[in-house]
């Protein structure tokens, strides 16, 4: 069975600026945990959930951004056309 598994390789600059927002969520959502054990008020996290989105569509529209440049750029200049219909249904996806 031929199975094909894509992979990116990442600049130093471009892991390190993922992974930073990513530890950012990370925490954020940590601080949403303790404060539903601490029995925080409801409007309180709600905001504090909030920020944690936002900062996960920060990661998202990095990360999306750093791929078109990248893989979409690479493989619309060796004449392929899926990475753009795979392009398409990520967009579509991150839309919703």
């Amino acid at each position: 069975m031929d199975c094909c598994h894509k992979t990116k390789e990442r600049t130093p600059e471009e892991y390190k600026a993922l992974i930073h927002r990513l530890n950012r969520v990370e925490g954020q959502i940590r601080g949403i945990r303790g404060m539903v054990e601490e029995s925080a008020y409801c409007v309180d996290i709600l905001n504090q959930v909030a920020a944690a989105q936002a900062a996960l569509n920060a990661f998202s529209r990095e990360l999306l951004s750093n791929h078109i440049r990248t893989c979409v750029a690479e493989d619309i200049r060796r004449g392929g056309g899926e990475t753009i219909d795979e392009l398409v249904q990520t967009v579509q996806r991150l839309m919703k």
